[in-house]
């Protein structure tokens, strides 16, 4: 096996972990906290947007099985990578677009992918993704950890990531 890992922000790190749970080849994928400046933050303090962190999630999976590029699309296609600071009706900077890169060839990749994302005309505005190198994760609570899985009749899950998943696999998983 080759593992290797990623971390992405795509808003509400609930939503992306159930998308990319979805996928073949990842092996897991772990919903936590990076980009900011606060030590071992909780998400209480993440929620007031003073940290400078990101909800994010940790995909560690299996190169030969699914590729960084792949991943990458799969980020693209499944949030909105246009908006600054928001998903939906998640607003803050702890929602925002956020590529956090471990290697210069992850850095390279990213950067070739949202500038072929920007220029494909399949956004309706720039993309604003930030590009960062990944300083430290901060896995979130126990709580947070396979979120939609425990709580799928949940308000949010059934009104935001269920819709989301469905669409998800009708139209990308097909």
């Amino acid at each position: 096996m080759s593992r290797a890992s990623v971390v992405f922000g795509g808003g509400c790190f609930w939503c992306t972990e159930a998308i990319f749970k979805q996928l073949n080849g990842v092996l897991a994928v772990t919903p936590g906290y990076a980009g900011g400046s606060t030590k071992n933050p909780t998400y209480q303090q993440v929620c007031t947007g003073t940290t400078g962190h990101a909800e994010v999630i940790r995909v560690e999976y299996d190169a030969r099985k699914i590729t960084f590029e792949d991943l990458l699309e799969v980020f693209w296609l499944t949030h909105d990578p246009t908006t600054l600071n928001r998903q939906g009706n998640d607003v803050g900077e702890q929602y925002r677009s956020i590529i956090l890169y471990q290697n210069e060839e992850q850095q390279r990749l990213a950067e070739a992918s949202l500038k072929a994302a920007d220029a494909s005309g399949r956004f309706p505005s720039p993309i604003v993704t930030e590009i960062v190198s990944l300083e430290i994760f901060y896995p979130a609570e126990d709580y947070h950890q396979d979120y939609f899985a425990r709580n799928p009749s949940q308000p949010y899950c059934r009104m935001v990531i269920s819709p989301k998943l469905r669409h998800f696999k009708e139209k990308y998983q097909s």
